[in-house]
């Protein structure tokens, strides 16, 4: 490899041309969508489906299974892009795109995997995972809902909480998939992964999740199984192979989350940038102020500085295995909290015309708060790298 050539956030002519893809469609179609989906709480669902003619909804999925075989490096491109507009939008891009279809892809078997990949990668079907309960998120190993096998099916009991597209519409209308973990034995590590589809019987939407501070163009709901009748068939490889699954998928999701980040870092900087270039305050550009240009150098190479730690990180994981926890913590736990300072230095920067939807950078703040909660708190993070540093 020629260093002096190296692009490191676009290593390949592959991935330059995914980021034009992403860039133009968040320009023609993300952007003027953006600011209504947030104020009505409505998730874009045909929205959603437009990315699966672009190869984007099953970014990961092997080319045989209708997806586009990419790497950890395309889906960072991909969420960077899509979050720097829409946030919200795209955190139901990746549940379905990461938590689901990347989720299926690494852990069925490949008859499985003829049954639902081309379906999710071409937006046919909508995709969720449930992990998360009522009174278990970090603590996930101490989950309630249980399956128990009955002659060719499990019967599943419990409630999942806090699922992002969990339910699809107004309607609570249940997403087509979701990948589930429930307790298949008593041991702590006895978690199984089952794919439950729309219209099995005992599976419902509970309460749909309202109100939120930020992410509002996301749907956000509890799914219920009472008595849930899922057959055998619909288990992703063996009983209690959950914990490899789990592991393997927080991974992605939490460098994809870091992204989002990142994509919130951008906007936020060009933003304010923009502004105080624009505006003038005793004669003169505020950009010229050295309090203004404190907020602006700082937000640039804080910026800077994690979007080169999430794409070294990104083109050193391997989707197919496990063991890239130490990093991918680590690159959340720097860049989740990047995106809510650069917002709120925007803001600031920005004046009462920052604190107003209109001007993006209002909607970029309250969700840049949810990276710090979402896909593993900022506190497991610290935890992980210290017990992963002995």
């Amino acid at each position: 490899m020629n260093l002096k050539d190296f692009d490191l956030f676009n290593p390949t002519e592959e991935h330059k041309m995914l980021r034009k893809t992403v860039c133009d469609f968040v320009r023609e179609e993300v952007e003027p969508q953006a600011l209504e989906h947030d104020r009505k709480e409505k998730f874009n669902l045909e929205l959603l489906r437009k990315l699966g003619p672009l190869g984007l909804l099953g970014i990961t999925v092997p080319e045989e299974y209708g997806g586009s075989g990419m790497d950890a490096v395309a889906a960072v491109i991909v969420h960077e892009e899509l979050a720097a507009s829409d946030p919200g939008f795209t955190l139901a891009y990746l549940a379905h795109a990461m938590l689901c279809a990347n989720n299926i892809s690494h852990n069925a078997d490949p008859e499985q995997k003829k049954r639902w990949l081309p379906k999710l990668s071409s937006g046919e079907w909508i995709g969720a995972m449930a992990m998360s309960e009522p009174d278990f998120g970090t603590d996930a190993l101490g989950m309630k809902t249980t399956a128990q096998k009955s002659g060719d099916h499990y019967v599943l009991n419990g409630r999942k909480m806090w699922i992002t597209n969990g339910a699809i519409d107004d309607n609570k209308t249940p997403c087509d998939a979701v990948l589930v973990y429930a307790k298949t034995g008593t041991d702590k590590n006895a978690v199984s992964t089952f794919v439950i589809e729309k219209g099995m019987p005992g599976f419902s939407v509970g309460q749909k999740i309202m109100d939120k501070t930020g992410m509002r163009g996301s749907n956000t709901a509890e799914l219920v199984f009472e008595g849930c009748k899922v057959p055998v068939k619909n288990l992703l490889g063996k009983e209690g192979d959950s914990t490899v699954h789990m592991m393997r998928n927080l991974e992605v999701e939490r460098i994809t989350l870091a992204a989002m980040s990142l994509g919130i870092g951008k906007r936020s900087v060009e933003e304010m940038n923009k502004y105080a270039t624009d505006r003038v305050a005793f004669g003169k550009p505020l950009r010229k102020f050295g309090q203004i240009q404190r907020y602006i150098g700082d937000s640039y190479a804080e910026f800077m500085a994690c979007r080169t730690y999430v794409y070294d990180v990104a083109r050193k994981i391997d989707l197919n295995k496990a063991g890239n926890r130490l990093d991918s913590d680590a690159v959340k736990l720097v860049a989740a909290p990047m995106g809510k300072r650069v917002a709120d230095r925007a803001m600031q920067v920005m004046g009462g015309y920052g604190y107003v939807g209109e001007y993006v950078v209002e909607r970029l703040w309250r969700d840049a708060k949810l990276l710090e909660i979402g896909g593993g708190t900022i506190e497991a993070h610290q935890k992980n790298i210290t017990t992963d540093l002995e």
